[in-house]
C-alpha cells in the first residue's frame, strides 16, 4: 500500500513552503468552494445604497443579489521517480522519500508555484483590463511610482492593512537607496549606523523575490523556463483579498518494492500538484504592477 508523505511530513512541507515560498500570503484567502473536480465559484454580493427617510412610517426597501464567477483550475502537475533498492541502502537512505521531497520541492516544486503564481497574476490583470505601469524605474522616482500605485488603491477603497509589495532583489537595493530613504538616513546619523534592512514601506510588507520567478509568461513544458517573449515584471503591489490561489491536490506518494509492477526492484515516488490562482473581477482595483517595456 502506498504511503501518502504529503500527510506524514505535513508538518515538515509546511514549514519548507513557509519558509521558501514567496508567494505564501497570496493563499490566504479562502473565499471559494469548488463545485467540481476542477472548478471552483466565488460569490459575489450587490446591494443598492440608503435613500432618504420619510416620516409617514413608510420604509424603503433595497434590493440585493448574488452572482458567482466561476473559475476553472489548468495548473495540474505531476512527476514520479524509480529508485532501485541498492541505490537507498548504498547512500545510507539519502534517496529517502523525505529527502527527495525537500530537495524537489527547494529545487522544483516552490520556484515553480512561485513562477507560477507571478505570471499567472500578470495575465489575469490584463485579461481583466488593467494596465501595467512600465515607467523605468529609478532611485529617484521608485518612490513616486509606489506612491501612485498606493493613492490609486486608495481611490479603489482597497484595505490599506495587508498589502504586499512583492519586487526583484535589483528593485529592493533600488528602495533602499531611494533619494527620500536615503535622506532620511543622513538625517539621523547616516547609514553606517542604520539598520538598511527595509522590511515595509508605509506599513506595507516588502517581499523580495528571484528576479527568474518574476517573469510574464513561462514554458512549463518541463520544470519552467522564460517563454518567448517574456518580460521582467519588477514589482507588484498586491491585497491578498482580491486574489485566489487555490490548491486542490498536493500529494506525494511512495509505492514500497513490490507494491506495484513498477516498483519490483526499489520504491516508486510520485508527486502531484494541482492548482491555479485568479484574480477576482471586483476586486481588481487591489492589484497594481510595474513591468519592463
Amino acid at each position: 500500500m502506498a504511503i501518502n508523505y504529503a500527510e506524514r511530513f505535513e508538518r515538515q512541507i509546511q514549514q519548507q513552503f513557509a519558509r521558501e515560498l514567496t508567494s505564501s500570503a497570496l493563499d490566504t484567502n479562502r473565499q471559494y468552494s469548488f463545485i467540481d473536480a476542477k472548478t471552483i465559484k466565488v460569490p459575489t454580493i450587490t446591494l443598492t445604497g440608503y435613500k432618504d427617510h420619510a416620516r409617514d412610517g413608510s420604509k424603503n426597501r433595497g434590493t440585493v443579489s448574488n452572482t458567482y464567477q466561476a473559475m476553472t483550475l489548468t495548473h495540474d502537475r505531476d512527476i514520479e521517480f524509480f529508485v532501485d533498492e541498492m541505490d537507498v541502502d548504498e547512500t545510507n537512505q539519502v534517496l529517502s522519500a523525505a529527502n527527495i521531497t525537500a530537495v524537489f520541492n527547494q529545487e522544483h516544486a516552490i520556484p515553480e508555484l512561485d513562477a507560477y503564481r507571478y505570471s499567472k497574476l500578470y495575465s489575469e490583470y490584463v485579461s481583466l483590463g488593467g494596465t501595467p505601469d512600465t515607467t523605468e524605474l529609478t532611485e529617484q522616482n521608485i518612490l513616486s511610482v509606489f506612491d501612485k500605485m498606493m493613492e490609486d488603491m486608495d481611490e479603489a477603497s482597497v484595505p490599506q492593512s495587508g498589502r504586499v509589495l512583492y519586487v526583484t532583489p535589483k528593485i529592493y537595493t533600488m528602495i533602499k537607496n531611494a533619494e527620500k530613504i536615503q535622506r532620511i538616513l543622513d538625517v539621523t546619523g547616516g547609514a553606517a549606523n542604520v539598520n538598511r534592512n527595509v522590511r515595509s514601506l508605509d506599513e506595507v510588507s516588502i517581499v523580495t523575490v528571484p528576479s527568474d520567478r518574476m517573469k510574464t509568461l513561462y514554458d512549463f513544458s518541463e520544470g519552467f523556463v522564460p517563454g518567448e517573449g517574456a518580460k521582467q515584471i519588477r514589482m507588484i503591489l498586491v491585497h491578498p483579498s482580491a486574489v485566489l490561489a487555490p490548491v486542490k491536490v498536493a500529494d506525494v506518494y511512495l509505492w514500497n518494492k513490490g507494491e506495484t509492477p513498477d516498483s519490483a526492484f526499489g520504491y516508486l515516488y510520485q508527486n502531484r500538484m494541482y492548482t491555479d490562482l485568479f484574480i477576482i473581477k471586483a476586486k481588481i482595483g487591489g492589484v497594481k504592477m510595474n513591468v519592463e517595456e
